[in-house]
């Protein structure tokens, strides 16, 4: 996704503000791996926080990532640094080292929040043990402005994969990670450049209305002047109730932005999944970008084996595109409303109100 200046009134600078309050305070995570633990300018988290350790503040290195791929990568000599492509918010580089390769993005001015949102999914679907994804190492602050994150590097395929390993692996990634607190996430995050809130509700329906439908709304009128999508779609989130009638809905750990562009395979044909927008909701909402997912027939067939269907799938099936739809035209323009202001609409009669 294209990084775009955020609009700058009410509740959008509000949550701007939460995700720079978040970090506040030093902490560190530390996930079991044989490679080093993930360190973070954190916030307080349910991670294995280390509360005897007094709380050091180091000078900022001239160059905190070669610093740690040094130190803590437990390399000797960096090889290689090589540009990827593919990002259009982040710049992505390859460290090639004698202690192996590692994956780094760096954001010249956004702080360390988004990458710490980042590293907290990517860590909470490795711990899965079910889908590939890379293992995040460390996040931090540039000295010159702005934030890296230091991950595991993966060596890719040069074929898309196997669509029914991806739908299964996906399933039991969502079968193995539910969370006690509800729907919500440890943290707020962001969904391409736009944050999403992630504030701990019980009831998934009342979530998505107020976080993820309404939260967008508010801004396509802030941002646009558009009282019209903000109504109907306003009225939409007040009656999704018999949208979800005889349905049983858990709170699976979810990717969040799962299209082309975040999935690709291994060098082993193993599926991996990349540069989440985790929180815990309906394992349906997973979906949800899958008008630019490329997600067919097998996919589904092996999904559905893991986590069975559940009735009305397919009339909830919009719905979660919508929020993706209304994100894409907050993000990008007035191309993505008409398909958003379509699915309202339809909805709207659907449910007679």
């Amino acid at each position: 996704m294209k990084n775009q200046e955020p609009i700058k009134s009410g509740e959008y600078l509000q949550a701007k503000e939460r995700a720079k309050m978040a970090v506040t305070h030093l902490g560190s995570i530390s996930f079991s791996s044989s490679m080093p633990s993930i360190t973070s300018p954190s916030l307080k988290h349910p991670f294995n926080l280390n509360k005897n350790k007094p709380l050091i503040v180091a000078a900022m290195s001239d160059d905190p990532v070669r610093e740690w791929i040094l130190s803590e990568g437990k390399a000797t000599q960096i090889k290689g640094i090589s540009p990827i492509g593919g990002g259009c918010i982040n710049r992505a580089t390859r460290y090639d080292t004698d202690a192996g390769s590692f994956f780094v993005k760096t954001n010249r001015s956004i702080g360390p929040s988004m990458f710490e949102g980042e590293a907290l999914g990517l860590n909470a679907m490795y711990e899965t043990g079910s889908i590939r994804v890379p293992k995040p190492y460390k996040v931090g602050s540039l000295p010159t402005g702005g934030s890296y994150i230091i991950m595991e590097f993966i060596e890719f395929g040069a074929s898309r994969g196997n669509q029914s390993a991806l739908g299964r692996k996906l399933a039991e990634m969502h079968k193995a990670a539910k969370s006690e607190k509800g729907f919500g996430f440890h943290v707020d995050n962001t969904i391409g450049s736009t944050p999403q809130i992630n504030t701990w509700m019980s009831d998934w329906v009342e979530f998505f209305a107020e976080h993820r439908l309404g939260y967008q709304l508010k801004m396509a009128r802030e941002q646009y002047g558009d009282p019209t999508i903000y109504k109907r779609g306003q009225r939409l989130a007040r009656n999704l109730g018999p949208l979800f009638k005889n349905v049983v809905i858990e709170p699976c750990l979810l990717h969040g932005d799962l299209w082309s562009g975040n999935m690709t395979h291994d060098k082993n044909g193993e599926p991996v999944i990349l540069d989440p927008a985790c929180y815990y909701g309906h394992n349906e909402a997973e979906f949800g970008m899958s008008w630019c997912a490329g997600f067919g027939g097998d996919f589904y067939k092996a999904y559905f084996e893991v986590m069975p269907e559940q009735p009305g799938f397919e009339e909830r099936r919009d719905l979660y595109m919508l929020y993706h739809y209304l994100n894409h035209y907050n993000l990008f323009g007035s191309g993505y409303r008409s398909s958003a202001m379509s699915i309202i609409d339809d909805y709207l009669r659907m449910l007679n109100v």
